[in-house]
């Protein structure tokens, strides 16, 4: 059966009960973490909290499969004792820098977590992202794809992907050989306004599956006729909508990624 997170990036400052109310009402069984300053746990607090966090969620049946966190070794060591597998990353170079010369340099930052990968036995996954940095699956594979997937993988983003006008069937073939996880959100390019120079500017806006830029009953039929086996990650990201909005969108749409994934027929 097909394993399904949530990135719990909206209720990171809620109480840890209050938190499994909210990922078990929604009916998940797992959860993406953000192990990062000013949630339930962060990064120097690894070692100590995140154990104890992990058996608390396990206690009410939910698992960690991944977090988004800062890759250094106190991470790595606490994913490791608590059975995390993956820590996801994004490549996010300053806006005026060289291009080229900040990808070399990533290329190099992720050489040095090689070491941690082998011994905590902990992979990183690089997720592509609109904007400047790894903002097509092709960019995101032109650093992923010379390493060994063993220690650093490539996470889709479907969104993202929609949003870089790629067809997701294309994206995914590109990625396959390094995919570890799927990101299930959406979005399309919205209107924003004009610039001092007339330019029209456009935002990307997050909404509900159905209504972006990345077909998804396309991108999981083309997953399932690879054999993808991974995990269903829903980041739970909604532009304009009010928190209990937000709740109503993710219901619908994790009801509907299940349908896509387990057989059904979408909408």
């Amino acid at each position: 059966m097909a394993e399904f997170s949530v990135f719990t990036k909206p209720w990171s400052k809620l109480p840890t009960a209050e938190l499994i109310r909210v990922v078990n009402g929604l009916g998940f069984g797992a959860i993406e973490f953000p192990l990062r300053d000013g949630s339930q746990v962060s990064p120097d607090e690894a070692e100590g909290k995140l154990p104890g966090f992990v058996r608390e969620l396990g206690d009410a049946g939910i698992t960690i499969d991944s977090v988004a966190s800062s890759p250094i070794e106190r991470v790595f060591a606490a994913c490791a004792e608590c059975g995390i597998p993956l820590i996801r990353v994004m490549f996010s170079p300053p806006p005026l820098a060289e291009f080229v010369g900040e990808e070399a340099a990533y290329l190099k930052t992720l050489d040095s977590y090689i070491p941690l990968c082998e011994r905590y036995g902990v992979k990183v996954g690089l997720q592509m992202h609109c904007g400047r940095g790894a903002s097509t699956t092709a960019d995101m594979m032109r650093v992923v794809s010379k390493f060994d997937a063993e220690h650093i993988g490539a996470i889709w983003d479907a969104a993202h992907s929609g949003l870089a006008g790629e067809e997701c069937e294309q994206a995914i073939d590109t990625a396959w050989s390094h995919l570890c996880l799927v990101n299930f959100k959406n979005a399309y390019y919205k209107l924003e306004g004009r610039g001092m120079d007339r330019a029209a500017i456009f935002r990307p806006h997050f909404c509900a599956g159905a209504d972006g830029q990345c077909p998804w009953p396309r991108a999981a039929a083309h997953l399932a006729k690879k054999g993808y086996s991974g995990t269903w990650c829903m980041p739970a990201e909604y532009d304009g909508v009010s928190r209990e909005d937000e709740l109503l969108y993710l219901e619908r749409d994790y009801r509907w990624l299940r349908e896509l994934v387990e057989g059904g027929h979408g909408r």
